[in-house]
């Protein structure tokens, strides 16, 4: 598939604000391997993260994620923000996301967060825990549209159970992980949502699937 078929597959509708999750996981359905995610990738994994980059307006992430897979600022040739959501206020200002990048990140958190004075757009979107539906609508203010949702578990499930997440490009790597390693999803006990399958692509034994909300338009 070329690389204009592959961007018009994965674009994001126009006219509204919408949520693309996207995640990588074993066939066994563990989202990381020795605690990185990295562990999973693969050549046709990586083209669809980047892509999703490319066609996003900002990326959102939890700071366990940050964290974790030491993120810095998205590289492209157009800015790219990265929205990070912490309720803990565990980013400090020597972190890569804040002095490797050319684009200031944005760090959406909670008023009992006690965030140290950091490089950042900073939106305080609830009082003791994040409302991520305030969030989304904060970076809708601010011409954020296209949010490509990278994790991790825990706020991609949150974001579920608020009713935020219109679709999910998910990568099934050949591997059986075992481990300890949880679900793309944690959270909060939901009525299940229900999805359409949009489109299936395979890279040798890599599959990639885009999942749509159903009835999200």
């Amino acid at each position: 598939m070329t690389d204009t078929a592959l961007e018009s597959l994965y674009a994001y509708p126009g006219g509204r604000t919408w949520v693309t999750a996207n995640f990588v996981s074993s066939v066994d359905g563990a989202v990381s391997v020795d605690g990185r995610s990295e562990g999973l990738g693969s050549a046709a994994d990586k083209q669809i993260f980047l892509l999703g980059r490319e066609l996003a307006d900002v990326v959102m992430v939890g700071a366990g994620t940050v964290l974790i897979e030491g993120y810095r600022g998205a590289r492209r040739e157009r800015p790219l923000p990265i929205a990070v959501v912490t309720a803990r206020g565990t980013l400090t200002a020597d972190l890569p996301l804040f002095t490797d990048t050319s684009v200031p990140p944005i760090v959406i958190t909670c008023a009992a967060a006690r965030l140290p004075s950091l490089p950042a757009d900073v939106i305080v979107a609830g009082d003791s825990e994040v409302d991520l539906k305030v969030a989304v609508a904060e970076l809708a203010a601010r011409g954020l549209h296209r949010i490509n949702l990278e994790g991790g578990p825990r706020l991609f499930g949150s974001m579920i159970s608020e009713g935020l997440v219109d679709a999910l490009n998910l990568t099934v790597s050949p591997l059986l992980a075992v481990g300890d390693s949880s679900r793309i999803a944690h959270g909060p006990v939901i009525v299940p949502v229900d999805l359409e399958l949009a489109s299936v692509l395979r890279a040798d034994d890599v599959l990639l699937l885009r999942y749509q909300r159903r009835n999200s338009s």
